[in-house]
């Protein structure tokens, strides 16, 4: 190789390396989401998912209560549709953002949820454009303890 040539790929081959390494961690993360086949609200989530660069795989389910309680979700803190990404569950219509400061922080925990269908939440928004206050909790155990994570509305 010409020296002139050298020269210029040793310049260059680490900005090529810290590209390749950046599309890497672009990739989209792939979320497991288990929705009943009557829920509209589910799909409005999954879309906002979706647009935030997660890889959804949707499963329809007749009843999602084995799910939850497998992965350790008390009735109590379910809502409509339950997920799964990164070894963490995400109950509800947590937003995307929320999960994923989840994905980086990596606390221990069970994963995140948001009880019931607040309004205003993804895949819950209003034609008025109304919002609730509503809380994504950090579901730290299958005993329902939990914590603040974020604060919306």
């Amino acid at each position: 190789m010409p020296p002139m040539n050298r020269r210029r790929f040793l310049l260059t081959a680490p900005l090529l390396l810290a590209a390749v390494a950046g599309c890497a961690e672009a990739a989209p993360q792939a979320l497991t989401v288990y929705k009943t086949p009557y829920c509209g609200c589910c799909k409005g989530w999954i879309t906002h998912m979706t647009r935030a660069g997660f890889k959804t795989d949707v499963r329809e389910v007749e009843d999602l209560n084995p799910i939850r309680s497998q992965h350790g979700v008390p009735f109590e803190l379910s809502s409509c549709h339950t997920a799964l990404i990164g070894g963490y569950v995400v109950e509800g219509h947590v937003p995307p953002a929320d999960v994923v400061r989840l994905l980086k922080e990596k606390p221990k925990a069970i994963g995140l949820t948001v009880p019931g269908m607040p309004i205003g939440s993804p895949g819950m928004e209003s034609p008025k454009g109304t919002t609730e206050p509503y809380a994504t909790l950090l579901l730290l155990d299958a005993r329902g303890r939990t914590r603040v994570f974020a604060r919306h509305g």
